[in-house]
């Protein structure tokens, strides 16, 4: 009989989180259970469950599921199987008599929790400056009733019948080479090696539960969009006494209404009238660290930048900070009173300048053109 696929198993898409797919055979698992439902099949579906969850749940073994399906892409040479848990290793083991073949995975051993991410939306100036702050993320922790054994209080984990407390199952297989042996995670202990006759009630038989934790993070001062902060020990618990995986703060900056940031230089533009980029002036512009005072020389023109040293991002490792660079643009007035246009006009005339105003009167310009003739 051909498997089903994986996905269905679960009943998940297959786009589903991690989370989700864990979920899933949470719900399955208990549904299942040989020491639960004792109805005909539920021991096959048990299995079912559990060997779809171990290929979904490792992100190499899904992405080669994904692409190959239950085909196993190490096969071949007249269906010889070189997959699976101990490969060449067990091979070896088989045809010299096993004595230190294939090493084994102690399912006891402590190993690393998950790693988790966070995404967190901070001010610009938050950004540049840095800040402390809490944040509460929803988190795998250790069981307190049943201290992460996943058992109920005063009962004991039995060594698992099938795979004898190994944690691995032998798969013979019968090839054109001989007898080939495939090691494999025991699906009814999920490798583990121990079996849960009575399951604590908090966790469900998990060893873990799902709580919303508090974290102060100090954000760096200089951290830019996309960066992410890594705060040690604050990811899913460890297995069998092993350290907690970490957390990764990923951070997205809002757009400030004033300056654009280009790694740790500040950018903005300014505007200033005719007059002060004619005769030049000391104006007031702002940056991020406050105002400050700066002087426009005679005849500056549109597009001319000043450069403020000093004055942009703290560098996020501390070396250095970066500069504000400034372009000024020249403001055209667009309502003058009658005194104002004609010291332009006689400005224009000093200048040698001849005008023709768009703003003068269909007639005036006729009486103008006539006068020329």
């Amino acid at each position: 009989m051909s498997k089903r696929d994986y996905y269905e198993v679960l009943g998940v898409e297959k786009s589903a989180s991690k989370e989700e797919i864990k979920k899933a055979y949470r719900k399955l698992s208990k549904k299942y259970h040989p020491d639960i439902n004792k109805e005909a099949g539920a021991d096959e579906k048990f299995k079912e469950v559990k060997e779809a969850y171990e290929i979904l749940s490792d992100d190499q073994k899904r992405a080669q599921y994904d692409q190959f399906g239950h085909t196993d892409p190490n096969q071949g040479f007249g269906g010889a199987d070189f997959g699976g848990f101990g490969g060449f290793e067990d091979i070896f083991s088989t045809f010299f008599g096993g004595g230190g073949g294939g090493r084994r995975r102690d399912p006891n051993a402590p190993r690393q929790g998950a790693d988790l991410q966070y995404t967190m939306t901070i001010k610009f100036e938050e950004a540049v400056f840095g800040k402390e702050t809490d944040i509460e993320i929803p988190k795998e922790e250790t069981c307190g009733t049943c201290t992460g054994t996943g058992a109920k209080p005063g009962t004991d984990l039995e060594t698992c019948s099938h795979c004898h407390g190994s944690g691995q199952l032998n798969v013979e297989q019968n090839t054109p080479f001989g007898r080939i042996v495939n090691r494999r995670a025991c699906p009814y202990c999920s490798g583990t090696g121990k079996m849960i006759k009575e399951k604590c009630s908090t966790c469900g038989g998990d060893g873990t539960v799902t709580k919303m934790k508090k974290i102060h993070v100090k954000i760096p001062a200089g951290i830019d969009d996309g960066q992410q902060l890594r705060v040690s020990g604050q990811g899913e618990p460890g297995v069998n006494g092993g350290p907690a995986g970490d957390l990764f703060i990923v951070f997205r900056v809002l757009p400030h209404e004033l300056f654009e940031r280009d790694g740790d230089d500040i950018y903005c533009e300014i505007p200033i009238t005719f007059v002060q980029a004619s005769l030049g002036d000391e104006i007031e512009v702002p940056t991020i660290h406050g105002k400050i005072k700066l002087k426009v020389p005679a005849g500056t023109q549109t597009g001319t930048k000043f450069r403020l040293r000093g004055k942009g991002v703290p560098n996020v490792r501390g070396y250095g900070t970066g500069d504000q660079h400034i372009r000024v643009k020249v403001v055209t007035p667009t309502k003058l009173n009658e005194k104002q246009k004609n010291l332009l006009r006689e400005f224009a005339e000093v200048s040698g300048e001849m005008l023709d105003e768009q703003q003068a009167g269909f007639f005036d310009k006729v009486k103008r053109a006539l006068k020329r003739d």
